[in-house]
């Protein structure tokens, strides 16, 4: 069983930046393909960006690509994403996922694990 708590979130002004943080723990991460997903108030949970097990692959949705920066650390089992250039859409609850398997997926089915989410809010 992986638990993830995921960390960073808050408020912050449009054209300004945040870092999320996701800590794995009850077993280590190292060998599954991490993701990260939103979900704003209305809508359905969207696929933001995923690494395969050892970050040499990485996928971004089309929306933040060029804007957000997913990394992760075996080492620590964290994961992170970076958000540069926030804009008032990019408002969600942002969660780390993790799944059985190295590669990376973009569909929410596809993962096992989920953190509980945290809220970023982007003012304009």
């Amino acid at each position: 069983q992986v638990q993830l708590v995921e960390s960073g979130g808050g408020l912050v002004q449009a054209g300004g930046s945040l870092r999320l943080s996701c800590a794995a723990s009850g077993r280590t991460v190292s060998s599954s393909a991490m993701g990260w997903f939103r979900q704003a108030p209305g809508k359905e949970r969207e696929f933001v960006a995923g690494t395969s097990w050892r970050g040499g692959s990485t996928n971004y949705a089309y929306s933040v690509k060029g804007r957000f920066t997913i990394s992760r650390d075996n080492a620590k089992n964290t994961v992170s994403l970076q958000m540069n250039s926030l804009n008032p859409e990019d408002t969600a609850v942002y969660y780390c996922a993790a799944r059985s398997s190295v590669w990376v997926a973009v569909r929410s089915w596809e993962y096992d694990y989920w953190g509980q989410g945290t809220q970023v809010t982007v003012s304009s």
